[in-house]
């Protein structure tokens, strides 16, 4: 058995390091049958520590080697019960501890909960209750547009490909969190069933094809004008992601994530953003993805987001600008 211990921030330069020693750990030692990952100081977490975590379960279920988590503070165990993965992880409870270590760890427990908010604030567009209040708003005049388009809109699509209106896909947004991302659908009916036969033209961990065989006359009109993302304000209502974030991912993108590259899961993902008004489906590189998210972050503000509604709005029609 090894203990690690996390030191009191998980955040990008110490999830590397995090998960570099389990790494080491799992590799160099055949012996180790148990990893005790020990979070009694840690009372901070980011999308970059979460990734280390999850990439460190990978590696030991490969080698057969258990992970328990230890000592965990209501912050880390907030951001485990946002992601749901306080379901996949084994979490020692207190009474398999002695007495008086359950005390004291009930005490710190209190003590933290009353000095530190339970969810992390990875960055302050997530703290922001103006932004909030931006995107309860512009999502209720999004919704009132998407009824009245939603006649016409319904029409045209069932009279090209008859089937369900709405296409719904699980998309990871704050902190990897899961969640349904609705869209007007604009691909035949198969459409996810058919995706292995369709060639990828991007590089990296994202799918992207110009002339997607799958994608209806319609569609390809919806997209054009981004008509097929009004739903999409549905999901900002909710709160699952804002009107200006970053490029909101797929299970399997994530999947391929190395530590670093989690950080573009600092804030909510958006229905417009860098990616949007720099080019769209013309981004061929996950790389340049990264970059245009972590820019993002970078730059943010409310004054910046309002710049980046006004640049999509410009383009929207522009038949050049492609699609998501």
């Amino acid at each position: 058995m090894a203990v690690v211990q996390v030191p009191n921030r998980l955040s990008v330069l110490e999830a590397v390091g995090f998960k570099q020693i389990c790494q080491e750990l799992t590799l160099e030692h055949s012996h180790i049958k148990q990893i005790i990952i020990d979070f009694h100081q840690t009372t901070f977490m980011d999308s970059s520590g979460l990734g280390a975590l999850v990439s460190n379960f990978k590696t030991a279920q490969e080698k057969s080697i258990a992970i328990i988590l230890r000592n965990v503070t209501p912050q880390v165990m907030a951001v485990l019960n946002l992601t749901g993965l306080d379901q996949v992880f084994a979490i020692e409870s207190l009474s398999s501890l002695s007495p008086h270590r359950q005390s004291h760890i009930v005490e710190n427990h209190k003590f933290s909960a009353r000095k530190v908010e339970p969810l992390p604030t990875t960055h302050p567009s997530v703290a922001s209750w103006m932004k909030r209040l931006i995107d309860i708003v512009g999502a209720l005049v999004g919704l009132v547009i998407t009824g009245v388009l939603l006649i016409p809109i319904t029409i045209a699509i069932q009279i090209d490909d008859p089937g369900p209106l709405f296409f719904q896909q699980t998309r990871c947004g704050w902190m990897g969190k899961r969640f349904g991302i609705w869209k007007f659908r604009s691909m035949c009916v198969d459409a996810e069933a058919k995706k292995s036969q369709v060639q990828n033209q991007a590089q990296g961990a994202f799918f992207k094809n110009d002339s997607d065989p799958r994608v209806t006359r319609v569609g390809r009109f919806l997209r054009r004008t981004s008509l097929d993302e009004l739903p999409q304000f549905w999901n900002v209502l909710k709160g699952d992601m804002s009107l200006v974030g970053t490029r909101p991912p797929t299970p399997d993108e994530v999947e391929r994530y190395e530590v670093p590259e989690w950080q573009r899961l600092d804030v909510k993902p958006g229905m417009t953003g860098e990616w949007q008004v720099n080019g769209r489906s013309k981004v061929r590189s996950f790389e340049d993805v990264i970059r245009l998210d972590l820019q993002y972050q970078k730059n943010w503000s409310l004054l910046y987001d309002f710049k980046l509604i006004f640049k999509t709005l410009a383009i929207l029609f522009n038949r050049n600008s492609g699609a998501v």
